[in-house]
């Protein structure tokens, strides 16, 4: 895979500014590539991950194909919402990884999905193999899986498109009236870009656009109020990783439960992690056209939280 980019802003090293522009490649893999000869700048090959990029410079990545995983399937027991021979539709449980990952080699949803389908897409190497978008670790509820190359192609596009529905679920602190963010009465919509956290590698953040901040909109809905905290829908327009998450805890609301972004918050109830559950998935079936809905059941322990919450709020 090649991919082509013009510097638009000067002064970063080489390997900080592909690592700050492709945001789903970590800056080791960056330094990487550049190590190995595959950063092409200004036509020529540049191995110098040091060297300073200038307005207007070109660079050629050239990605290598993905290596082959040899992964073995694992009986993971699956809480299927729907299934037929070109898609499944899984209620993720709490503390599974979507994809094989440094640090998740095993355990993966991947590897459950193995066990259950013998025709998924990309089998014999992919390293997410018919995974059309992703959940976070600690966020429960419906996510699809292609089980053909056809359907995998067909359900991107959808999420691309913005064509397929995806509804989550989420308790909040406090309540949604931020004046960064469009609202009125009960709802409102979050429209701030995010990229990559300039300092912690391992969450996002508030970007502007100018510093290469991706275009991400989250539309919510107060279903409950709950005292100082919120029961509250959240669409997604765009896909961006922990989207959500990242967006309510900018606004002063993060989600309950969450490691990373609602940090020295307390609550007396324990949780495993983010109160927050993709509750239902709105999609077309790529073969039949039909729509699909898919409504994932709330975990238990959301429900707890939400009957405590309450009994609390009385």
């Amino acid at each position: 895979m090649i991919i082509n980019l013009t510097v638009e802003t000067q002064g970063d090293r080489l390997d900080v500014w592909l690592s700050n522009h492709l945001t789903d490649i970590s800056r080791s893999y960056v330094q990487k590539l550049i190590e190995q000869g595959n950063i092409i700048l200004n036509d020529e090959v540049c191995t110098n991950k040091k060297i300073k990029v200038k307005i207007g410079d070109r660079l050629q990545i050239n990605l290598p194909n993905p290596k082959p995983l040899e992964l073995k399937p694992e009986p993971i027991p699956l809480d299927i919402l729907y299934e037929d021979e070109q898609l499944i539709i899984i209620n993720k449980q709490a503390n599974l990884v979507v994809h094989p990952a440094p640090g998740h080699e095993t355990g993966t949803l991947v590897h459950a999905l193995l066990y259950h389908c013998s025709n998924l897409a990309g089998i014999g190497g992919v390293q997410r193999p018919g995974i059309v978008h992703r959940l976070d670790k600690d966020t429960t509820g419906a996510i699809v899986v292609a089980k053909t190359d056809f359907a995998h192609q067909n359900l991107q596009a959808q999420i691309k498109n913005k064509t397929a529905k995806r509804e989550y679920l989420g308790i909040i602190y406090g309540v949604l009236t931020n004046k960064e963010c469009d609202y009125d009465n009960n709802q409102g919509i979050i429209n701030l870009p995010i990229g990559r956290h300039p300092i912690d590698r391992k969450k996002m953040a508030i970007v502007p656009t100018e510093k290469r901040g991706r275009e991400a909109i989250t539309h919510w809905e107060v279903v409950e109020r709950l005292g100082n905290y919120s029961l509250v829908k959240f669409t997604l327009e765009t896909g961006r990783t922990h989207q959500i998450r990242v967006h309510s805890s900018y606004l002063g609301n993060p989600i309950v439960g969450d490691p990373l972004y609602s940090a020295n918050r307390s609550l007396k109830m324990k949780l495993s992690g983010q109160a927050l559950h993709a509750y239902k998935l709105t999609l077309t079936h790529p073969i039949t056209s039909e729509k699909i809905e898919a409504i994932a059941p709330l975990p238990h322990e959301f429900t707890k939280l939400l009957n405590y919450l309450r009994q609390k709020n009385n």
